[in-house]
């Protein structure tokens, strides 16, 4: 099963409805707002197919003839279509993709636009429009804020990549048209009591102190015939964000989890609401650290901890931290051999660093650059600081760390402002994302009907 059928709406504090288009055009990937958010699997109508389990199938379908294009309801999505927005996700990715990763992808990419075709289709069914004056302004914000461009740079960029503004704003378009629409039908029709409310906080109270984890997740579905190409695909994940590929961006693209429209975020979560196999695997992960293939029924999930704290508790990733930073580089031709002596004559002079009063003076003896660092909070330091920095007590020093490129450098901890207890999300802001959680899943049976009833032929 997938760990978006696990989530509960009681430790949730994402803002959805209102961001999915930021988050989206952000990553630059095609994916209709609300589309795919997460969902509750009870408000879905059970199948009764009564399918035979030794089945034989008759004829042959190659999995991998991959179709170019589609005509949804009479519109045609062309190929150029598609090699537009693959090129835009792939500009989002820094590492190299493999050809068979590609052919995935647009075929991830023409689903995403046959999505964003009925959307606007329906939209446009409901009289709803959206003119090329909002639809332009939208861009110019997107422009400057993901791209930190102009417009017409931005449409001089997207063109040497393979792209265009056409294949943005056409996005654009069908994100406001489906948030229009859900505006229109859905929202108003949303309800939920101060008894939904109470029942949320009850839980939240009783559960103060136990743990929980922020995860992201990549789901692959699997079953007896598949699993093998699956599990490779699984694993070729996993080396390209090994090597420094974006998780969100690869769970928008290949995630079977509804919780891929948010870049396979789970949001908050306990132990106890993961299968198993994967509770076993988070119970011992590091923020930062990535885990999978793991095989769960159904198929394969990858894990990446975003953060780990106590519910209602103070979070101590939150405090501030102030920071001396003392460094020293390598001349160019330093040998692997020569910079780890130096580094550990750095370290032993270090670690005679008694109080960030005492820092200059021994920076100043190691010729070491002294940077001086105050109100950084602990959660935009790289993962494998934070846990040392919680650690620490005024006046101490980390060990080096560095490499030869990039030099060695200390941080001293010269002081700490901690948080304060988390009182929990207030009634008001409850209601408001258990209202949105509904939106949510009334979109998702809203776009399953809009499939289910349109004429698509494939090319």
């Amino acid at each position: 099963m997938s760990l978006h059928a696990l989530n509960t709406i009681a430790i949730r504090t994402r803002k959805l409805a209102k961001k999915t288009l930021m988050l989206s055009l952000i990553a630059g990937l095609s994916l209709p707002a609300l589309a795919q958010t997460v969902s509750d699997d009870a408000a879905l109508p059970d199948t009764a197919l009564n399918v035979p389990e030794g089945l034989t199938i008759f004829g042959k379908q190659d999995p991998n003839v991959r179709r170019a294009t589609a005509i949804v309801n009479s519109e045609i999505i062309t190929g150029t279509d598609i090699d537009e927005r693959v090129a835009l996700i792939l500009a989002a990715n820094d590492a190299p993709v493999s050809e068979e990763e590609r052919g995935r992808l647009r075929l991830q990419v023409l689903r995403n636009l046959i999505d964003e075709t009925l959307q606007i289709q329906e939209a446009a069914a409901n009289d709803i429009k959206v003119d090329e004056a909002q639809v332009d302004r939208t861009y110019a914000q997107v422009a400057a804020q993901n791209f930190r461009r102009d417009t017409a740079a931005l449409d001089k960029y997207l063109a040497s990549i393979g792209s265009s503004s056409r294949s943005l704003k056409r996005q654009i378009r069908g994100e406001l048209a489906w948030q229009r629409l859900l505006g229109r039908n859905v929202t108003p029709f949303i309800n939920v009591s101060e008894e939904e409310v109470k029942e949320v906080i009850d839980r939240l109270k009783a559960s103060k102190g136990t743990e929980e984890y922020r995860i992201g997740e990549i789901y692959l579905s699997a079953n007896s015939q598949n699993r093998a190409e699956v599990a490779k695909n699984a694993a070729q994940i996993v080396q390209q964000l090994q090597q420094g590929g974006s998780f969100v961006a690869y769970a928008r693209q290949f995630s079977e989890a509804s919780t891929a429209a948010v870049g396979g975020d789970l949001g908050w979560i306990q132990l106890g609401q993961l299968p198993s196999a994967l509770a076993v695997v988070a119970r011992d992960m590091q923020v930062g650290q990535l885990a999978g293939p793991i095989e769960i029924p159904g198929g394969f999930s990858l894990m990446y901890l975003i953060d780990k704290r106590q519910i209602l508790t103070a979070n101590p990733r939150d405090a501030l931290l102030g920071l001396k930073q003392l460094s020293i580089a390598f001349p160019a031709g330093t040998t692997e051999a020569e910079a780890t002596r130096r580094a550990s004559e750095f370290a032993t002079a270090t670690r005679a660093i008694k109080g960030c009063g005492s820092a200059d003076e021994i920076a100043a003896r190691l010729g070491a650059t002294v940077t001086n660092n105050d109100q950084v909070p602990v959660r935009d330091l790289p993962a494998p600081l934070q846990d040392t920095l919680i650690a620490l007590s005024i006046g101490e020093a980390t060990q080096p760390f560095g490499s030869v490129k990039d030099g060695v450098r200390v941080l001293v901890l010269c002081g700490r402002d901690d948080p304060q207890a988390e009182g929990g999300p207030s009634p008001e802001q409850l209601m408001a994302n258990m209202e949105e959680e509904k939106v949510n899943r009334r979109a998702q049976i809203y776009l399953r009907d809009l499939r289910r009833d349109a004429v698509i032929e494939y090319n």
